[in-house]
């Protein structure tokens, strides 16, 4: 996912929402209630996460939802940085509780583990079924049963410096991983930039939710589930394969500190004050240009390019004869496994509205909602709509990246996983491991445990 879990406290999320919701849920309660258009003098109220959803698609929303049902729809914002400890609270209340909300989609297991959202297998076929984004409905399902579904995603791909990597006598993209790893290693060998720490690749020690598509693209993956039980398994032969090349990959390319993480990698590629090559004279002049190529979240297509003003506010204007797209190449030349952000929605188990909250979800996963939100650059979740991101290079990126993509492990302890740090914590000692299968036992011990927890 696109989002983190802030906050040390969240470390104690599975307890906490043991607590909370299995001894207040009742999770399939309403599970056989239908979609109701009966919401005169009624108020439904959704939580969107961030600010990803324009306000002319939240417009449409409660309008539709007037339309339908004569009831009012209540959207309220909440942030990416407290959304599991307001969701751990609220969800088990039914006084507190939205009625509807969206979840980052690697949050999504383990609240669904707790039962806090309702049963909405009956409505999984009107709502898309086999046509929404699976990798993402996987994460939402427990025993068979769909809770949550996916809202939109934002799949990563490789942005790059064009001219950079021209200058290093690179003119194609790669077609497969190893050709990457050793075109950008020899761009940052070769500095053409004449920077100091260029980084061919920027990648952050701690940026897991990139660097994991190495471990993916060697068959790898950071636990598995046997008999119902979830193992971390960092020691897998085919998870090495992916530390291994990726421990490669920090070493030759990427300057990028061991604490550094997924934030804001677009700033390396932006060039305000010069350009690549730059005269002695130039030099000196701060530049904030410091890598030839990143990977991240489509949407991040928005904060490069060539610095302007418009109304007196900071604008960038994507050049393409300075900067390019592709989508990361896989060992066998597809497209490589990548970990894919957005978010799923549900609607709360403890809901006084479940009909009401149904019919919101049939208007969200409409055909006009659903190219709404693609005109807007985020990624339907019903691929009969993709078409609607365009034609362009993000949307063709965009698309592709997502045909091969994951998510983490559908584990009801994930939540956990990620709010210790502890995948921080793995990763920024990959770099200068001395022995990676004893550092992968080490972090299989550590993260086991909290995988099985609810």
């Amino acid at each position: 996912m696109k989002r983190k879990i802030a906050g040390a406290t969240a470390i104690a999320l599975a307890s906490v929402l043991v607590l909370a919701a299995c001894s207040s849920a009742s999770p399939n309660k309403a599970a056989g209630i239908g979609a109701s258009t009966n919401g005169k003098g009624k108020t439904v109220t959704l939580w969107l996460v961030g600010a990803d959803t324009p306000d002319a698609l939240r417009t449409y929303l409660k309008d539709e939802f007037k339309k339908e049902t004569k009831g009012t729809l209540n959207i309220q914002q909440q942030d990416w940085g407290d959304i599991v400890t307001k969701l751990t609270t609220s969800l088990p209340d039914a006084n507190n509780t939205p009625d509807v909300t969206e979840m980052g989609n690697t949050q999504s297991p383990t609240f669904t583990n707790v039962g806090a959202f309702l049963d909405i297998s009956d409505m999984y076929k009107e709502l898309g079924g086999s046509k929404l984004l699976q990798s993402f409905v996987d994460a939402g399902k427990v025993d068979g049963k769909n809770y949550t579904l996916p809202y939109y995603f934002g799949s990563r791909y490789v942005f790059y410096r064009k001219d950079v990597w021209t200058k290093a006598g690179i003119t194609t993209p790669p077609t497969t991983l190893d050709e990457f790893n050793t075109d950008v290693a020899t761009i940052a060998s070769k500095n053409p930039a004449k920077i100091n720490n260029f980084s061919g690749f920027y990648l952050g020690g701690q940026d897991w939710r990139d660097g994991i598509s190495w471990i993916f693209a060697n068959g790898g993956d950071i636990a598995k589930q046997s008999g119902g039980k979830w193992t971390a398994s960092l020691e897998d032969a085919n998870t090495l394969k992916g530390l291994t090349q990726l421990q490669a990959l920090y070493k030759s390319a990427s300057k990028a500190p061991n604490d550094a993480k997924d934030s804001n990698q677009y700033i390396y590629l932006n060039d305000d004050d010069a350009i690549p090559g730059a005269t002695t004279a130039d030099k000196a002049t701060p530049v904030s240009l410091s890598a030839a190529t990143i990977m991240a979240p489509g949407w991040a297509h928005w904060s490069i390019g060539t610095k302007g003003k418009t109304d007196g506010k900071v604008t960038r204007t994507w050049d393409d004869k300075i900067f390019g797209t592709f989508v990361l190449p896989g060992n066998d030349g597809k497209a490589a496994p990548v970990f894919a952000g957005g978010s799923n929605i549900g609607i709360s188990a403890k809901s006084k509205n479940p009909g009401l909250a149904k019919t919101l979800l049939k208007i969200m996963f409409g055909k006009t909602y659903q190219e709404m939100l693609g005109k807007n650059g985020l990624g339907p979740a019903n691929s009969d709509y993709t078409s609607a991101l365009g034609t362009d290079e993000f949307a063709k990126a965009l698309i592709s990246s997502s045909s091969n993509s994951k998510l983490t492990p559908a584990a009801p302890g994930w939540a956990s996983v990620e709010a210790s740090g502890v995948l921080e914590e793995f990763f920024s000692k990959i770099k200068d491991a001395p022995d990676l299968t004893a550092l992968a036992k080490e972090y299989d011990a550590k993260i086991t445990p909290m995988l099985n927890t609810k």
